[in-house]
């Protein structure tokens, strides 16, 4: 027998039930320490507590809220069924299901919704964690016999997301990376081809790699999301930068230095009397952009002087500041 209470509808078969994100209510991510579940809690809580809100309603609902995600959530053993319903599902915070159709037979056992619920906790949590509720064990021992539309069917794996970091020269030439990552067969390690001229914000698609399927589906496929990391080259839009040092001398008088580029070695002609910060622009070969042409090289030049000077060479700069000082 079940026995709705206001503001709950029947569907075919049972009653509407709101799904509780808990990780939403504590305004946290779902992989998210015990330490930083904790912390969300005592601070949510000292700001909601009926205490610090008399007579307000509204922040006694969402002290209720909050209590109720600490139960589940600050509980190591309840959390890891709640992740795994979730998981299973795919629910948002506020969607309505129906239990009996997600393989909780109504038909053989007898819930009652009784208004607030244990300790004021919500019917959701009264069916899942709550005292003589549903053993979330035996659901996911025994789903492959449900009924429900899908249970008795494959279910393809969820697509994952996940960032991969490349250096400019990485993506310029392409490149092969060795990364480690949890799959939904465990942890293994994979080689992962950066291709030659890849654009930041591009996803590498790499097969049956993210989650798990259902009764016999195939695993979903994790994308990695290119970000291009700085080192000693920047990216900025298609231009390539890379810092120099010279010394006083050869900014001052100019001459010739030679530079490292992500492609070959070259020598750079630097201009007399430039300054530290300023640039010089060799055109063609910076990044590719979408279309397939390249952006231009900016080699920007830092004066430096050298930390340790010889005697003659402090004679010359106590020369040049004698002659600066006539002026």
């Amino acid at each position: 027998m079940v026995k709705v209470k206001e503001g709950q509808t029947l569907a075919s078969g049972g009653v509407q039930m709101k799904y509780r994100d808990y990780y939403e209510i504590l305004g946290v991510k779902k992989d998210a320490t015990q330490d930083e579940i904790k912390k969300a809690y005592r601070k949510l809580a000292k700001k909601y507590h009926p205490d610090a809100n008399p007579g307000d309603k509204k922040a006694e609902e969402k002290f209720k809220e909050i209590n109720e995600a600490y139960e589940v959530l600050g509980d190591e053993e309840k959390r890891k069924k709640y992740d795994r319903f979730g998981n299973e599902f795919n629910f948002a915070n506020g969607f309505d299901f129906d239990p009996s159709q997600f393989g909780f037979n109504t038909g053989n056992v007898r819930y009652e919704y009784r208004s607030g619920g244990s300790r004021g906790f919500s019917d959701f949590f009264d069916m899942f964690f709550g005292d003589g509720g549903i053993n979330l064990d035996d659901f996911f021992f025994n789903r492959g016999n449900r009924t429900r539309w899908g249970f008795n069917q494959s279910m393809r794996g969820e697509d994952k997301e996940a960032e991969i970091r490349v250096s400019v020269a990485e993506g310029l030439l392409g490149a092969e990376k060795h990364i480690t990552l949890e799959g939904p067969d465990g942890r293994k390690t994979l080689s992962v081809k950066i291709p030659k001229g890849i654009q930041p914000g591009a996803k590498i698609r790499l097969a049956k790699q993210g989650g798990k399927g259902i009764n016999g589906g195939e695993n979903g496929d994790l994308y990695l999301v290119v970000k291009f990391k700085e080192d000693e080259y920047t990216l900025k839009g298609s231009d390539i930068y890379k810092k120099i040092e010279v010394t006083p001398w050869v900014a001052a008088l100019g001459g010739e230095v030679k530079v490292s580029t992500p492609e070959a070695r070259m020598i750079v002609s630097i201009p007399q009397g430039i300054r530290s910060g300023g640039s010089i622009r060799i055109p063609g070969k910076g990044y590719y952009n979408p279309i397939g042409g390249r952006g231009d090289l900016y080699i920007q030049v830092q004066i430096n002087n050298p930390e340790r000077l010889t005697e003659r060479q402090k004679e010359l700069y106590r020369e040049l500041m004698r002659l600066d000082n006539q002026r």
